[in-house]
């Protein structure tokens, strides 16, 4: 906990000023409050699944997100030169572009329809919902750094500079007793366990703990995607560009990427966003950042299973 502690220090002291954050904190209530007024991503984002103007929707949200938090750190740290990079434009428009088609893509819905016959419709849903990242990210992503990027960025974090387990198991257990509190409220209940059951286990003929655990491997591997967008891409990558400033753009949003989720974890996704970006600055690994995204994720289900039972 140590090393996590003095990184996160060493990043305040260096970045941290009153009038860039204060603004980037109004910033974040204002869009906060505009998407859980209006049902910004569920109510009408997402009334368009199955039609490919859903992608430009996601592209439109996560951009004015992402590009709000670099307008208003670029301005207040005067560190305007940035904007008229060619390089920065290409490598944030990539980005968003991929956050825009990963979250808006909807193809696996009739692939599920498909595949065994729809014997298991639920099921297979919920897994390619978590599964078809290696299609839209990890494909967009390894063509862009071998032909575009070329940077000592450490493949966006899979390839740590120093890695230590111990700190990070420490921050998922630090988690727990926050977690066992949420388990509790009534929204927390409605939004988990992500996967409530289906007739899987009598399709295939196994336990249910079969088809529940391979549920949670697809369920984790979407946790691993999301850290190397954000803390891989957004961080580490955009790091050679803007430096520390890479942290709270970031930031702003991953917040924006929980706009479907309860108020309570959206807000924690700031903080939560925040730590883990300046780890993955720091370290120029996601791996830290994967075991305590997956952790909380598995830990949030479970507890929400055991309240059910």
């Amino acid at each position: 906990m140590k090393k996590i502690w003095n990184s996160l220090k060493e990043h305040v002291q260096a970045d941290f000023d009153l009038k860039t954050y204060s603004f980037t904190a109004i910033f974040l209530v204002l869009i906060i409050t505009v998407n859980y007024e209006i049902n910004l991503e569920k109510g009408i984002i997402d009334s368009y699944r199955g039609n490919s103007i859903r992608i430009f929707w996601y592209f439109l949200l996560y951009a004015f997100a992402y590009y709000g938090g670099v307008f208003i750190y670029a301005l207040c740290k005067q560190q305007t030169a940035v904007l008229k990079h060619p390089r920065f434009w290409l490598f944030s428009l990539f980005i968003l572009g991929v956050l825009g088609l990963d979250g808006g893509f909807y193809a696996y819905n009739e692939w599920s329809k498909t595949l065994f016959n729809g014997h298991i419709y639920i099921y297979v849903f919920h897994c390619l919902s978590n599964l078809f990242s290696v299609l839209t990210v990890v494909g967009p992503f390894a063509l862009f750094y071998s032909l575009i990027d070329r940077q000592p960025s450490y493949f966006y974090g899979l390839r740590p500079q120093w890695f230590v387990l111990k700190p990070y198991l420490q921050l998922v257990a630090l988690m727990l007793p926050l977690i066992g509190w949420a388990s509790f409220q009534p929204d927390f209940l409605r939004a988990y366990p992500s996967y409530g059951g289906s007739n899987a286990d009598e399709f295939f003929g196994v336990s249910p703990w079969v088809t529940t655990l391979f549920y949670e491997v697809c369920y984790g591997f979407d946790f691993c995607i999301t850290e190397w967008l954000f803390r891989g891409f957004l961080t580490i990558g955009m790091a050679q560009l803007l430096g520390r400033g890479a942290i709270l753009p970031m930031v702003v949003c991953y917040a924006s990427l929980h706009f479907g989720k309860p108020l309570g974890e959206t807000i924690g996704s700031i903080f939560g966003g925040y730590i883990l970006g300046v780890l993955a600055l720091e370290t120029r690994s996601i791996w830290g950042g994967i075991i305590v995204h997956v952790g909380v994720a598995w830990a949030m289900d479970l507890a929400a299973w055991l309240q059910k039972w």
